[in-house]
């Protein structure tokens, strides 16, 4: 296969961590025969300090004439006094909606080697953990309309959400739910909120077209304590974007390390953008201590989801445990007895065990 994927290192960490899942597809494409062409752009401070905005329009356009996408991480303190309008963030933003990636994958998975790193009680992991969140990209209240009041002592951010935006996600959701253990939960709080009425409503109407998925609903602030409590309750959850971005950081509390976590952004199509779950951290930029292997694991997701490539795909994901089997480990996931690695050396272990 030849395939071309766009790289979007991004700022502080980000061109370290990205540079280690190029590595390993590299190797993935050398081992198995393809030809993975990728082709470098700016995104977030690294543009604004390149061209002066977050996102430029030929940026855009590279990815989505690309098979893929794969990102680092963006934003930090040195663009803490750039205009609102013209943020890191926003470029991401902007991303993604104009990719028309709708459904943010994030796996929560507890790595049996990593288990001394689960905040959780040990008699918690008796059941195996393997939670997929499914979170809406493109509603809610990160893009509804915004403003302050002329004093400046009040504001309002609205928090919209149709039909569609719900039931493109939910249909996912109910598919994947389908190809794995057959329970999705769905995550609001419409005994508060208009728009998780129409959430859950839509949802219901959905359900009887999937009658091999188990439903269960829930609120917001029940599924954050049951994430805790009880996650191997949990298959598929399905939520809106406020909601998922702060169960799915929890989620990674849980599995020890957000450096560890992955994620897939999809849309309608193949085409899909994929990155860690975790920010810039730039208070470890340039140090060569940053943990890759959940952009890593990234491009396992990318494998799979973009390019039909579930032996690879599980090939990177079997080189990232072999790695840990060996008692590799970054400094954010570091135990006793372990060998301490920094980042570019998980990377050349992960790549040779492909």
């Amino acid at each position: 296969m030849k395939a071309r994927i766009v790289t979007l290192p991004g700022d502080y960490i980000g061109p370290e961590i990205t540079a280690q899942a190029v590595k390993a597809l590299e190797a993935v494409a050398a081992k198995y025969g393809h030809e993975f062409l990728f082709d470098e752009r700016r995104l977030g401070g690294a543009s604004i300090d390149a061209y002066g905005v977050p996102l430029t329009e030929e940026t855009l356009a590279a990815c989505n004439e690309a098979d893929a996408v794969l990102m680092g991480s963006v934003g930090g303190p040195k663009w803490d006094g750039v205009e609102a309008a013209r943020r890191p963030e926003k470029g991401l933003l902007a991303l993604r909606k104009g990719m028309g990636v709708f459904a943010n994958l994030r796996p929560c998975t507890i790595h049996p080697q990593l288990s001394s790193a689960c905040p959780l009680r040990p008699e918690l992991l008796k059941e195996p953990i393997d939670i997929l969140i499914l979170r809406e990209l493109t509603g809610d209240i990160y893009f509804g309309r915004r403003w302050r009041a002329e004093d400046g002592r009040s504001a309002t951010d609205e928090m919209a959400y149709s039909a569609m935006e719900v039931e493109r996600l939910a249909r996912k959701g109910f598919e994947m739910a389908g190809k794995r253990r057959g329970r999705l939960c769905s995550v609001d709080k419409a005994n508060v909120l208009e728009c998780s009425r129409l959430w859950r409503e839509t949802v219901e109407r959905l359900s009887g077209e999937y009658p091999d998925v188990e439903v269960t609903y829930m609120y917001v602030d029940n599924a954050a304590m049951q994430l805790i409590l009880h996650p191997a309750q949990f298959d598929v959850m399905i939520t809106g974007n406020l909601f998922g971005d702060i169960l799915s950081d929890e989620s990674a509390a849980i599995a020890g390390s957000l450096g560890m976590m992955p994620s897939a952004s999809l849309g309608s199509g193949t085409r899909g953008l994929y990155e860690p779950i975790h920010g810039s951290a730039p208070d470890i930029a340039g140090r060569d201590i940053a943990n890759p292997l959940g952009t890593i694991l990234s491009g396992a997701l990318l494998l799979r989801h973009s390019l039909g490539l579930e032996k690879e795909a599980a090939a990177l994901e079997r080189a990232v445990e072999r790695v840990l089997d060996e008692g590799y480990r970054t400094a954010d996931i570091l135990s006793p007895g372990m060998k301490k690695v920094g980042c570019t050396q998980m990377g050349d272990l992960v790549a040779a065990r492909i």
